[in-house]
C-alpha cells in the first residue's frame, strides 16, 4: 500500500511538473521543437555556447554542480528583467549556499545578443549570473534540450520582439532535472525548489 501511495505521489508530481511547463509555455506562445514536456538531463545534452566574456561553454562543463537555467533576451520589456531581478534576490537570501550553483540566462535572440551585449546587460544583476549566445542553430539545440519554446515577432517599426517560454530550470550537480520556478506561480515557492536542487 505505501509503495503504491510513493508511486502515485511521485506520478502526481510529474505531471505537476509537466502542467507548469505546459502552461507557462502556452502563456509565453512560440513554437515547440520537441513534443515532450520535461527538459532533458543536463548529462544528455550536448550543446556549446558562448558567454558574455567570449568563452566557450559546453553543457557537460555543467555535469558536477546544480544549475539554474533561465531562456531570455535583453531587449524583453519585462519578463526577462523581472526574473532576473528575483533571480538576484534569490541569490542573496540563500547566502554562500549560491556560490555552488551554475546561474545561466540562454538568450533566445542571438541575433542581436552578441556577448558584449549580454555583458552590458548582466551588469545590472547578481554577478553570479551568466549570459550565453551563439549562432541560431545552436541556441535552437539548447532550447530543443530544454524543451523551449521561442519565436521571433514583428512589431511596428520594423522591428521585432522575441516570445519565449517563462521559467527558471533547476537541475542537480548529477545533472538530473528537479523543478521549475514559473513565472506566474507564487514567488514562495522559489527557495523551496532551488533547495531541492542543491541537495
Amino acid at each position: 500500500m505505501r509503495r503504491r501511495q510513493l508511486i502515485a505521489a511521485g506520478g502526481a508530481a510529474v505531471g505537476a511538473v509537466a502542467f507548469m511547463l505546459a502552461v507557462g509555455a502556452w502563456r509565453s506562445g512560440g513554437r515547440r521543437v520537441d513534443s515532450s514536456p520535461l527538459p532533458l538531463p543536463l548529462s544528455a545534452m550536448s550543446w556549446q555556447l558562448t558567454d558574455q566574456r567570449g568563452q566557450q561553454v559546453r553543457v557537460a562543463d555543467w555535469v558536477g554542480r546544480p544549475a539554474m537555467v533561465f531562456f531570455g533576451f535583453t531587449f524583453c520589456p519585462d519578463v526577462c528583467p523581472t526574473t532576473l531581478n528575483d533571480i538576484s534576490d534569490w541569490l542573496t537570501e540563500l547566502g554562500a549556499e549560491a556560490d555552488r550553483l551554475i546561474v545561466a540566462l540562454i538568450t533566445v535572440d542571438p541575433e542581436r545578443d552578441r556577448p558584449e551585449i549580454l555583458a552590458d546587460y548582466l551588469s545590472n544583476f547578481d554577478p553570479r549570473i551568466i549570459g550565453l549566445t551563439g549562432d541560431p542553430d545552436s541556441v535552437a539545440l539548447a532550447a530543443d534540450a530544454f524543451r523551449v519554446r521561442y519565436e521571433k515577432l514583428p512589431t511596428e517599426g520594423g522591428d521585432y520582439t522575441m516570445n519565449h517560454t517563462a521559467g527558471v530550470f533547476l537541475f542537480r550537480a548529477d545533472g538530473s532535472f528537479v523543478s521549475i520556478i514559473d513565472f506566474h506561480e507564487d514567488r514562495k515557492f522559489a527557495l523551496p525548489k532551488i533547495r531541492r536542487a542543491l541537495t
